[in-house]
């Protein structure tokens, strides 16, 4: 009989690194050990999918290391989330597409390259439209304005603020029309039921729907508040790119992009393990943010973010400590 995992409530000072994203109708859940996908189906019935997680790092220990680990673990990350993103798709089909028949060059593909190698493209694709996406919008659409300022402001310091302030202008706006979606309002609801639920495993709590729903939705170790301090370090880190042709920099800032993320990347890891007054300062503005990425769920979310952390818990008490 396998070994259950100890459910001895923690500290209320504990925190996990057990974290989580929102998918449609559920939510994927990432422990040390175990990733889950839990998902409420149109009959209300949960299904779960729950795996073992194999990361970089033991097949490429040097991937693990310090200001390396970043950039691979945001990539990792991306690409599981987009497969979880995917899966809880299929639960749920458009109409109009249900009975509709693959298109050729579909078919072509999928006789090509298999079904199981044809969804690893359609993922690679997916998170590479992604990325592509996020960077052009938020990095090399600002750069390319930066650089038609310096034709008329004569100060590097300058165009580069104003630069940064057109950065995260276009992210609070990309986020609060995300926020007036329909569909996207379930989905951060289902993002708020994720951070109620970690936050009162964190607290010791027993894992029930009352006392989670009495948990905050806003958490300080979000994703939401990771991007935000990957668009403030641009600003410092983008001010060294002092050049006057504007092709040139943009392709330096996009060359300087995984040291961004990877640096941002353990200001987080040291944000999770500590609590002082500047790491509260840190997570303010992500900690506001997430009053457009997370609504209050519903007691039906609360039960498939309960089902979601407890899949992934370890089997050793403490294992998931920061």
């Amino acid at each position: 009989m396998a070994k259950q995992p100890d459910r001895t409530p923690q500290p209320t000072d504990f925190r996990t690194t057990i974290g989580g994203q929102a998918l449609i109708e559920g939510i994927l859940m990432r422990g040390p050990e175990k990733q889950a996908i839990v998902i409420r189906k149109p009959d209300g019935e949960l299904e779960t999918k729950v795996d073992d997680l194999h990361l970089i790092k033991e097949r490429h220990p040097s991937l693990g290391l310090p200001f390396l680990r970043g950039s691979v673990n945001f990539l990792d990350s991306m690409v599981k989330g987009v497969q979880a993103l995917m899966y809880s798709a299929e639960f749920f089909p458009e109409d109009e597409e249900e009975d509709a028949a693959p298109s050729k060059f579909e078919a072509w593909l999928e006789k090509t390259l298999g079904s199981e190698r044809f969804m690893k493209a359609l993922i690679a694709f997916a998170v590479v439209l992604g990325v592509g996406f996020s960077v052009c919008l938020f990095i090399l659409l600002p750069a390319f304005v930066g650089g038609l300022l310096q034709k008329v402001i004569s100060s590097y310091l300058v165009c580069n603020l104003l630069e940064g302030a057109l950065r995260i202008l276009i992210f609070l706006l990309y986020l609060f029309l995300c926020s007036k979606q329909k569909d996207i309002k379930r989905v951060f609801a289902y993002h708020g039921a994720e951070h109620k639920t970690i936050f009162c495993y964190e607290r010791g709590l027993e894992l029930t729907v009352e006392h989670v729903r009495d948990m905050p939705r806003y958490h300080p170790r979000c994703g939401t508040s990771f991007l935000f301090v990957v668009l403030v370090l641009s600003i410092l880190l983008f001010s060294v790119v002092q050049v006057k042709s504007i092709l040139l920099q943009m392709v330096i800032k996009l060359l300087l992009l995984p040291v961004l993320v990877s640096i941002t990347y353990e200001i987080n890891r040291y944000v999770g393990r500590h609590d002082t007054a500047l790491t509260r300062l840190v997570t303010a503005p992500g900690l506001w943010l997430q009053s457009f990425t997370t609504n209050e769920p519903d007691d039906s979310m609360i039960e498939v973010g309960i089902a979601s952390l407890k899949a992934v818990l370890p089997q050793q008490r403490g294992q998931d400590a920061w």
